[in-house]
C-alpha cells in the first residue's frame, strides 16, 4: 500500500523518499508532507477500550488546522486523527479503507502545505488554478556588514 502512496507522492515535482524513525517519508525542499505513521504504545494506550483503526497508516500534511477539520469532516470514514496530533496541522488516513481518489487528493494537498510557493503555483497554474496561488515571500532585506553574535548591527 505504501507503494501506492510512494507512486502519487513522486508524480509531485522535486520529492525525495527519505527513512525517518525507520518509517519511510516523503519531502519537498526538506519538509516532510506524508510518512508512514504506525501508532506507539502510547498511541493505543489512549484509545483505551475503542479498536485502533486497522492496516497501514499514513500521515500526511494540511495547510492549517482549518482544513484539518473540513477534511475530517468530508471523509469520516478513512481520514482520522489522535490526540498527540491535536494543535499539528495533519490527518492520519487509514490506507485499507480510504479511495485512491481520496489518497492521491491528500498527498498533492500535502505536498501543496509544504512545497516552496514557485513549485505550489507552478503546480496549480498548470492545474488550470491560478486563484488559489500561494503568495511568494517577501523578499530579503539586504544586510548591512556582519554584527558579532549577542551584538546588534550598526547604523
Amino acid at each position: 500500500m505504501f507503494d501506492e502512496v510512494a507512486r502519487l507522492a513522486f508524480e509531485r515535482a522535486e520529492v525525495t523518499e527519505i527513512d525517518r524513525h525507520g518509517n519511510r517519508t516523503w519531502c519537498v525542499a526538506g519538509k516532510a508532507f506524508a510518512w508512514e505513521r504506525p501508532f506507539s504504545k502510547a498511541d493505543i494506550g489512549r484509545f483505551g477500550d475503542t479498536t485502533p483503526p486497522a492496516g497501514p497508516i499514513l500521515a500526511v500534511r494540511v495547510a492549517d488546522l482549518g482544513e484539518k477539520e473540513a477534511v475530517l469532516a468530508a471523509h469520516p470514514a478513512a481520514f482520522f486523527t489522535i490526540p498527540h496530533f491535536d494543535g499539528f496541522s495533519a490527518v492520519l488516513i487509514q490506507l485499507t479503507t480510504v479511495t485512491v481518489a481520496e489518497l492521491s487528493e491528500a498527498i498533492v494537498d500535502g505536498w501543496l502545505a509544504c512545497a516552496p510557493p514557485h513549485l505550489a503555483n507552478s503546480y496549480l497554474d498548470s492545474e488550470g488554478s491560478p486563484a488559489a496561488r500561494r503568495p511568494d515571500p517577501p523578499a530579503a532585506a539586504p544586510r548591512r556588514g556582519r554584527a558579532r553574535r549577542g551584538t546588534p548591527p550598526a547604523g
